[in-house]
């Protein structure tokens, strides 16, 4: 979709400054010039309490909650979804977002956003992920 923004918005930048949903705020760009595809967020470890499922596309089960990881123990180029604890009361919440470490600002961990988790595109009788989508679309 970048290229169509890019195309009707007539070479304005494209800008995201932060990364948050109805839950909480999550992290920051620091880099708000950067382009789209390279915009990573830097976690903002005073908004809540997060935790990180590791995720591997390759491996089927689903990871359970004692592989829970602290923002300390991430490493750079692993994937994870993010679990977040809110001070509104939200306790250990699967946000269903997958990042990817790309850095560390400080020692605040960095990600881009990778995809959404359980995300399926439905067409007739066939269901196909987000992930086998972009596999797919690679060739």
């Amino acid at each position: 979709y970048i290229p169509t923004l890019n195309y009707y918005g007539g070479g304005l930048p494209l800008v995201c400054t932060m990364y948050a949903s109805s839950e909480c705020y999550f992290g920051l760009n620091l880099n708000p010039l950067s382009h789209p595809s390279e915009v990573s967020y830097t976690i903002m470890p005073n908004m809540g309490y997060f935790e990180f499922l590791p995720h591997d596309p390759d491996q089927p089960h689903e990871p359970s909650h004692t592989e829970l990881l602290d923002l300390a123990d991430l490493q750079l180029g692993k994937e994870y979804e993010l679990v977040v604890t809110t001070y509104a009361g939200l306790y250990r919440y699967r946000v269903g977002d997958i990042l990817r470490v790309s850095g560390f600002h400080n020692s605040a961990p960095q990600f881009h956003f990778v995809r959404r988790k359980n995300v399926a595109l439905s067409i007739d009788s066939d269901k196909t992920d987000e992930a086998s989508c972009r596999r797919q679309s690679k060739r």
